[in-house]
């Protein structure tokens, strides 16, 4: 298995003396003058883009096997960067990268709306399966509102809902867009929303900053017809505040289905970095409030989503932007103590943009900033092509060791049952071996493994869980610098068990 190869190069290599047996394993309860082993808690999460192929698949019309191994790449350099999240966009616009019965298939993956893989198989069902065998949520990323970014370009098929329900979709410039004034639409989205929900096992689902477009020449969204409506049945509420009230009503609603649906999967929002100008004092530039009709802080007052990612993309010291500051805000203004995870620009470390140590500066002021547990990158490609040594200074200085996504104790806090382990003695070549077992009706998604060495514990490692809840660790011999091995159960909401904790004679 791939975890135990990936688990063989990292592990410190002890020497373990004498034959060792079940029996010389002392349990967690038996042991004395060894603290609790603990893992960091940190969300480490990067979005995979895969509109207009900007991250993968790298162009349409590669076979499936082609658009899988690219896949892997990714999650494998995942893995290996000890990411633990990744935010892959399932929905760009009107298409899926799903099978699907609200939307055709994207032209991205194929090259013509419509027409499924071949060999067929389903691109989200894989990305799922495989991000889980390496120890990384997957969370699936929609945009709710558009639905065809170039209209112009054409090659619209039949079963896209611009053609299976036009009077619920208007055209901006040369984008597709649901009104977001219409009942039917929320409909829509939530039909396309619960699809997901129910058919894979995802941990997380969110909605990008897309919310009304932002604006293009000067021009108003085309909602005439609805508004004047309104205002004939009496409406008094000014078109603004008419506008955010339907998209309050679907991100309500978002919610409370899918926690209706499964009350496990976390539920994101990625809004625009700034709420209002002058949130905080000082702070310029767009206000999404009036432009986008988006009003994340309310959501975030109002509990309606498990995180938020505020797309941060500015340095930390740009006065008018400013990234610490901006974050330090959002931060003050979640009262019912959600998660914070800022997105990071990483898409900027270019020749004649962003220095690396920008996105390591911003993240070690996430991690200083009391109420943020974690952060977000955007785009994966820079992280695979290491541009500018991204990654290799992530792995080096910033991501050295793994790290526990934090628990969302609101929507459980449960913790699972300490796993049973025997410690069995070497065979042929020396090492020996752990062999993990939890209770199958648990819904488990990792083991953590710990050891104790002569400077106090590490935590070392992740390891998925099985259907059967059952694994094994083979310890190579050598070396004298492990005493203890510690191993806990890590459930899908990231509560996590009592150790088992093992002395090594």
């Amino acid at each position: 298995m791939k975890s135990i190869i990936s688990l063989l190069r990292t592990f410190p290599r002890v020497v373990l003396a004498g034959i060792l047996a079940v029996s010389a394993a002392v349990p967690a309860s038996a042991q004395r003058g060894t603290e609790e082993p603990r893992a960091p808690r940190e969300f480490r999460g990067a979005w995979v883009t895969t509109l207009m192929n900007l991250d993968w698949p790298s162009r349409p019309g590669l076979s499936s096997e082609q658009q899988q191994r690219e896949l892997i790449a990714i999650l494998d350099h995942a893995q290996e960067l000890n990411l633990n999240a990744i935010v892959l966009q399932v929905r760009s616009m009107g298409e899926a990268f799903y099978r699907s019965e609200h939307a055709p298939w994207s032209h991205f993956l194929t090259g013509e709306m419509g027409r499924a893989p071949s060999p067929a198989y389903d691109p989200l069902e894989f990305a799922v399966r495989e991000a889980h065998k390496r120890g990384l949520e997957l969370h699936a990323w929609l945009n709710p509102y558009r639905v065809h970014n170039n209209v112009e370009a054409g090659g619209i098929g039949s079963t896209h809902i611009s053609r299976t329900n036009p009077d619920i979709v208007r055209r901006y410039a040369n984008v597709l867009w649901l009104d977001p004034t219409e009942t039917a639409t929320r409909d829509h989205i939530m039909d396309v929303v619960l699809e997901v929900v129910r058919n894979y096992d995802i941990d997380g689902i969110q909605f990008d900053d897309y919310f009304y477009p932002w604006p293009r020449d000067g021009r108003d969204f085309p909602d005439d017809e609805n508004w004047a409506a309104y205002r004939q049945r009496g409406g008094e509420m000014s078109r603004g505040d008419w506008r955010r009230r339907h998209v309050d009503e679907l991100i309500q609603r978002f919610y409370r289905e899918v926690k209706a649906e499964d009350p496990s999967v976390k539920v994101g929002l990625s809004p625009f970095g700034i709420w209002r100008p002058d949130h905080p004092e000082g702070i310029a530039g767009v206000d999404q409030y009036e432009v986008l009709y988006a009003d994340p802080k309310r959501w975030l007052n109002q509990g309606w989503l498990d995180y938020l990612a505020p797309q941060l993309y500015w340095s930390t010291d740009q006065e008018r932007q400013s990234y610490p500051r901006l974050l330090a805000w959002w931060v003050s203004e979640n009262p019912r103590n959600r998660h914070i995870w800022p997105g990071l620009a990483t898409w900027k470390i270019t020749e004649n943009d962003w220095p690396v140590d920008e996105i390591i500066r911003q993240i070690d002021t996430a991690r200083r900033q009391r109420g943020s547990t974690g952060h977000i990158h955007f785009r994966y490609a820079w992280l695979l092509n290491n541009r500018k040594g991204i990654s290799s200074a992530l792995k080096e200085r910033t991501y050295s060791r793994p790290a526990l996504v934090p628990p969302s104790p609101w929507l459980g806090s449960e913790a699972p049952s300490r796993p049973q382990v025997a410690l069995r003695e070497g065979t042929e070549g020396g090492g020996h071996t752990l062999q993990i077992r939890s209770k199958e009706d648990e819904d488990l998604r990792l083991w953590a493994l710990y050891t104790r060495e002569r400077d106090g514990w590490h935590f070392r490692q992740v390891l998925p869980a099985n259907p059967r809840n059952q694994g094994t660790i083979r310890l190579p011999a050598s070396g004298e610098r492990i005493s203890h091995v510690a191993i806990s159960a890590v459930d899908r909401l990231g509560n996590e068990s009592e150790k088992a904790v093992y002395r090594l004679r």
